[in-house]
């Protein structure tokens, strides 16, 4: 009887062990395939910003590569007149936008000026403000002891300066977005001259032989039209802005005679 219970017994203490043993293997795959989840997801992430990052300076490097490839003489050149011109152009842009000047704010401090204290108080005003239209104010306001004649002459010869100024810079810019598809197209040419050298060299018409010229020609001519395109812009942007600021400088003109004549016949 002893025998059987102690038989019992250590039935009872394999079994227990055994299922605890069990229990402890589940615990530590389910906790082993939830570390491999997270690292695989962790390395996942990890690629993703590599690849992230790899094309990024992809993009750079294949800019960086194709101006190497489409010969720096040319490339070099055609990158210069898009530094000229963005220069000028940009040095226009914010020079025109200084150039604006409220005009109806003008012509009504210059109308209490000629009323209140005359040509030299209007002068005052003129003077302290800027721009074109403030000038030609300037210039007309000084003859006007000599008559409307006069003034009309002073304002008429002073906006030509005045236009003059404000179209300073843009024959260079129009110079360098001729120049830049014009250096591409030269590129291009020589680009074909070598790739039928290397044909009448080798004797034999082959892809690998005419690639490498026809691929210079290419991406000069390329890099020359973009330089063009993007100067083109600033220039029609500059010359609309010019075409607006005569425009108000005219009919600005115009009614400061009016203001000139009125005072005049109500000083009589």
């Amino acid at each position: 009887m002893k025998r059987v219970f102690a038989l019992l017994m250590f039935f009872c203490a394999l079994t227990l062990g055994t299922a605890q043993s069990y229990a402890q293997d589940e615990t530590t795959e389910e906790a082993t395939e939830q570390v491999a989840e997270e690292s695989s997801a962790a390395v996942q992430e990890v690629s993703s910003d590599e690849v992230a990052q790899v094309e990024e300076l992809s993009f750079t490097q294949a800019v960086k590569q194709k101006f190497i490839e489409g010969g720096w003489e040319f490339m070099g050149a055609v990158l210069l007149t898009l530094i000229l011109g963005l220069a000028i152009a940009i040095e226009r842009v914010i020079t025109l936008s200084l150039s604006t000047t409220n005009t109806k704010k003008l012509l009504s401090k210059v109308d209490e000026a000629l009323t209140s204290g005359g040509a030299e108080a209007a002068l005052e005003v003129t003077k302290a403000t800027r721009g074109p239209v403030a000038s030609i104010f300037t210039q007309g306001l000084m003859r006007a002891s000599e008559g409307i004649e006069m003034v009309e002459k002073s304002v008429v010869a002073y906006g030509s300066v005045e236009m003059g100024k404000l179209e300073k810079g843009l024959p260079w810019i129009s110079l360098f977005i001729a120049m830049a598809p014009m250096l591409g197209f030269m590129g291009t040419v020589i680009g074909m001259i070598g790739a039928f050298d290397a044909i009448e060299a080798a004797g034999d018409i082959s892809p690998s032989l005419v690639a490498g010229g026809i691929k210079v020609a290419l991406l000069t001519t390329v890099a020359g039209l973009i330089v063009g395109v993007i100067l083109q812009v600033f220039y029609n942007y500059c010359v609309s802005t010019i075409d607006g600021i005569v425009l108000e400088m005219e009919e600005a003109s115009v009614s400061l005679i009016d203001i000139l004549v009125k005072n005049e016949l109500a000083t009589k």
